[in-house]
This record gives C-alpha cells, structure tokens and sequence, in this order.
C-alpha cells in the first residue's frame, strides 16, 4: 500500500487507487495493525493480547475473508481478489482455533 503501488495495480489488474491518500491511510492503518500484534507476542496470556487477537484474527480477518467475496459476486471485482479472501479466511480460522483451544487446555 505505501511503496510498490504500481507493480501491485498491475499484477491485481486493477487500476492506482485516487486519490493516491486512500492507499496511503490503508498503509498506515495495515502498520499500526502489524504493531499491535507486538501486544500479543510480548505477553500471550494477557488479557489485552487476547482481546487484540480476537479483535484482529476471528473479527477483522473473518469480515475481511466475508468482504472479499461479497465484492467479487456483487461488484465482479477480479478473481485475483479472492486470494485475500483465502488468506484472511485463513487467518480467521486459525487464530480462532488457537483462541479457543489455548482457553480449553487452560480449563
């Protein structure tokens, strides 16, 4: 989103985004995004980690997968598309399967 912009537009066959800010906002926001997993990783059983995890993975990642696909079938956006849609699905599955069974063995 901040640099390569136009080797992405190409490979996604999808035109620069305008104004140029939109992608840019989107690059901040996927920065703070990969940051706060710092919240996580430092102390896995906190309860903020937690929260961020089930903010980030099962919500955000399942809504993104969900958006993805609702694009393609509504607005016919490129197939290409739909590999975020597995990508972040993926990341929805798994990080709630973690979520789940790390409270289970704790039980």
């Amino acid at each position: 989103m901040l640099v390569g912009r136009p080797l992405l537009s190409q490979l996604f066959g999808v035109p620069l985004p305008q104004p140029p800010i939109f992608a840019d906002l989107n690059g901040v926001f996927l920065l703070a995004v990969a940051a706060g997993y710092l919240i996580p990783y430092s102390d896995p059983d906190s309860t903020g980690g937690r929260g961020y995890m089930w903010a980030m993975g099962p919500f955000l990642k399942g809504l993104g997968a969900l958006t993805f696909i609702l694009d393609y079938l509504l607005r016919h956006s490129p197939a290409s598309f739909l590999l975020f849609a597995a990508s972040d699905g993926t990341l929805a599955v798994v990080t709630l399967w973690a979520l789940t069974r790390r409270r289970q063995q704790g039980r």
